[in-house]
């Protein structure tokens, strides 16, 4: 008999970002990294002979948890990716939800209704992880293995072990990230002893690290963004500046606006929040939410398009004025902003490690 301990990525940019990140890079988050040191602790004790991953940088650094500490090399699978999502890659699932509300509804709950421009087909997504897991028993046959995938093809993977079909996805759960499932195969046949088990997360060790008591899930209802042209930086710019910094002398805060990159963000049809950069070198000028939208996991949302912005065009380093007011420095810390050497500024590392970027 043969034991796979299938293991979901940490959360990623995507996930806080709120972000499509289908079969494209997407770093971890400090959250992220203290769930890979929570999976490290759990496979402590736990026996492994081999390690494989998708070829994304998700999975392979989170795999960095079983592989490092044991010793053992990583075996990289492009067929253990995530689910291809074709024109929604890159794109808020806010803007997902308000363009595309069928398809994200049959996406969630009927993936066998799911058609999507340049999408993989979900039976064929489910078929290839399921053959990659076959051939990996089999390629191990008596040992026990651990392989590192995706949130989207583990449910529908494991659902259908289960006797599910995708018509009955939308009764099983989805695990968080870096929840584990252990399946037994024998021969052909895949066998589900237990799923989505997140019980490392739930030690005094992980939870002394938790800022925040709750996260939004990366399918909810979030923002969609819109750049902002010249004629409408000073109107909407000003207005909005106005209400999420009251009181402030808006002339030096919004100085050469229009020569930056402003993106507003929506919720539903309604504007509530900024985010502006100059993606080239790595400066965000503003980002701000309106007061009564804070505290919803929505501003972290204008922070990842200015991390995305400023990753493609080659920047690895977001740079920002030190905040004033508590809770701006608050949020800097717990997104992963530093104190810059100046002392004046904040700044936030988004590269890639090449270590787990694959060939």
């Amino acid at each position: 008999m043969t034991r796979l301990y299938l293991i979901r990525h940490a959360e990623a940019e995507g996930n806080l970002y709120r972000i499509a990140q289908g079969q494209a890079n997407s770093n971890l988050t400090d959250r992220g990294w203290r769930q890979v040191r929570a999976l490290e602790r759990r496979f402590a004790d736990i026996p492994i002979d081999a390690v494989y991953a998708s070829d994304l940088y998700r999975t392979c650094a989170t795999a960095s948890a079983v592989y490092k500490p044991k010793g053992l090399p990583l075996h990289r699978e492009r067929t253990l990716r995530e689910i291809g999502l074709g024109v929604w890659e890159h794109r808020a699932w806010g803007e997902i939800y308000r363009r595309w509300p069928e398809e994200m509804e049959h996406f969630s709950r009927r993936p066998d209704l799911w058609r999507l421009e340049g999408a993989e087909d979900p039976r064929a997504a489910r078929a290839r992880v399921l053959d990659t897991l076959r051939r990996i028993a089999a390629e191990n046959a008596g040992r026990t293995v651990a392989v590192f995938t995706h949130g989207y093809v583990l449910r529908m993977t494991l659902s259908y072990l289960q006797g599910y079909d995708l018509d009955q996805i939308g009764r099983t759960p989805t695990g968080d990230n870096t929840a584990v499932s252990l399946v037994e195969a024998e021969g052909e046949d895949l066998r589900v002893v237990f799923r989505d088990d997140n019980s490392h997360l739930k030690t005094p060790e992980y939870l002394a690290g938790e800022r925040e008591a709750r996260r939004a899930n990366g399918l909810e209802v979030g923002l969609w963004f819109a750049p902002l042209d010249a004629r409408q930086q000073g109107e909407t710019v000003r207005a909005l500046a106005a209400a999420i910094w009251p009181g402030e002398h808006l002339d030096p805060l919004l100085a050469d606006a229009a020569d930056r990159e402003t993106l507003a963000g929506y919720l539903r049809e309604e504007p509530v929040g900024l985010v502006q950069m100059e993606p080239g070198s790595g400066w965000v000028s503003l980002l701000g939410l309106l007061p009564e939208h804070r505290h919803r996991s929505l501003g972290v949302q204008l922070l990842g398009q200015a991390v995305q912005r400023i990753r493609e065009a080659g920047g690895e380093t977001l740079r920002a004025h030190n905040p004033k007011s508590a809770e701006a420095r608050s949020f800097c810390e717990t997104y992963g902003f530093r104190l810059a050497p100046d002392g004046r500024t904040v700044e936030k590392r988004i590269a890639f490690d090449p270590e787990f970027v694959s060939p």
